[in-house]
This record gives C-alpha cells, structure tokens and sequence, in this order.
C-alpha cells in the first residue's frame, strides 16, 4: 500500500498565488519513506535563515521531521540527495551534514548536485529516503 504523509512539523509551502504544490511531503511504501525536497523555511516562524550553514540545518531538521511523521527516524536514513545554488557552499555544507549525522552509525548514502533552486531566497534542498521503524512493532 502507498501512503501519502503530511506533518504540520516540516513546512509544506505553498506556491505564491496561494494554491498548494501537486507533491506529498513524503510516501511510505514497503518498509520505505521517500520523501519530496525539504527547503530551510522555519515551520514556526515561516522564515528562510539568511546564513548558508543555518539554512543547512534547517533543512535537514525538516527532513528528519517528516522521517518522524512517516515512523522513521534519523539514523534510519539511507540515502539523501541534496542541491546545493552555489558550489562555493560545497564546504560548509559538507562540515554541517558531517556534524548533524556524527550521532549517527551510518552515514547515508549521498548524491550532491548544484542546481538552480526554484524559490527566492533557498539556498540548499535535500530529499531523502528511509527505512521505516520496525523495531516498536
């Protein structure tokens, strides 16, 4: 079975003129989550952090709380794919990913590319895939 998930944990922007993206924030299916590019917006405060490395953070806390939402965690993550606006943040990215997934056994696997990011202001953009929590079932 395919399940759409939603969490009002990780923002879920809309477009400018008001309507919603035609994406779910991520799909469960067979033991997997895979979820849809996490941006930096601060789901509390709906503010994009001015500062590179911020953002980074930012992006992979969204990440992670759509992981929680589908019954994942952080050190389930198997695989990110991230997108980075400018190669000269190649090394701060890499020094912040380090260190957000240092408690972790396992990196995950990565793949990063430089891209022109689609909203104003968004620097990086990560999407995932994890594997679900079994271990409470």
């Amino acid at each position: 079975m395919i399940e759409a998930i939603r969490t009002e944990n990780a923002p879920f922007a809309r477009f400018p003129d008001g309507t919603e993206p035609p994406l779910s924030q991520a799909i469960r299916v067979d033991g997997l989550v895979l979820t849809s590019g996490q941006g930096p917006l601060d789901p509390a405060t709906n503010a994009i952090p001015d500062d590179f490395a911020a953002q980074v953070r930012q992006v992979l806390h969204n990440l992670v709380a759509v992981f929680v939402a589908a019954g994942s965690r952080k050190d389930l993550i198997v695989k990110c794919t991230c997108y980075l606006g400018d190669r000269a943040d190649f090394g701060t990215f890499n020094r912040v990913y380090q260190e957000f997934f240092a408690d972790c056994p396992v990196m995950p696997a990565r793949t990063t590319v430089v891209a022109q990011l689609v909203r104003e202001g968004v620097r990086v953009e990560i999407d995932g895939v994890a594997a679900v929590d079994t271990a409470g079932e």
